[in-house]
């Protein structure tokens, strides 16, 4: 489904531009001065990852981009049989690969425990193999974890978090993360760049508002 898917009125616009830019040079020196930032600066040693699948990776790179701690979020493709998959080949739900996002995060500002919180409310948990429409292996539900630490918060938040958002079996995979592909470059940042997009507009949005509605206070 998603697969279908710019000579004296030449010196005299010189000055004018000249003037405004240095105009609007005044002003960000004055703002910057009268403006202090509150963003927190993370310490590179002590960023972590996590790993998810929650069915289209276009989806969970929209839901997660929006927190605060969330340093970067990457789409690619995990747990498959081949190395450096393509789309097309993961779209045949042959490869054993899941379309997931790799998300770099500040464990400082956002716990991991809260990162899988998110996922459960962001997707349905209960489908095997499917998000809505999107239907293949390349779709399921799977937390890959990278350490003992990760597995044993991921299955008590699957087994004790999940049932409260969910009445269904939760049937998302817990495995040990294993090589992660980056995605093509067109994948990444994708509902930034193409939110008018008829699947940006009818499946991303809706579940972006959800969202920032839930967790208006862990939002950047």
């Amino acid at each position: 489904m998603k697969f279908l898917f710019l000579i004296a009125s030449f010196f005299l616009n010189t000055c004018v531009i000249a003037d405004k830019t240095k105009q609007m040079n005044t002003n960000m020196q004055d703002q910057s001065t009268t403006n202090i930032s509150t963003e927190v600066i993370p310490n590179l040693n002590d960023l972590d990852t996590a790993s998810f699948g929650a069915g289209c990776f276009w989806c969970v790179e929209a839901v997660f981009q929006n927190f605060k701690g969330v340093i970067k979020v990457q789409s690619g493709y995990m747990g498959g049989d081949i190395k450096n998959p393509s789309y097309r080949e993961v779209c045949t739900g042959t490869t054993g690969h899941a379309e997931i996002c790799q998300i770099t995060f500040d464990p400082n500002q956002i716990s991991y425990a809260e990162l899988l919180e998110i996922l459960w409310v962001s997707h349905d948990p209960t489908t095997l193999n499917r998000q809505g429409n999107d239907k293949g292996t390349q779709y399921r539900s799977v937390i890959f974890y990278h350490n003992l630490n990760q597995k044993e918060i991921a299955e008590k938040s699957k087994r004790e978090v999940a049932p409260n958002f969910w009445k269904d079996p939760i049937v998302t995979e817990i495995s040990k993360a294993s090589e992660f592909y980056v995605a093509e470059d067109y994948h990444q940042n994708y509902y930034n760049d193409n939110s008018d997009a008829m699947y940006c507009q009818y499946i991303i949005s809706p579940k972006i508002q959800k969202i920032k509605e839930k967790y208006a206070n862990k939002l950047k």
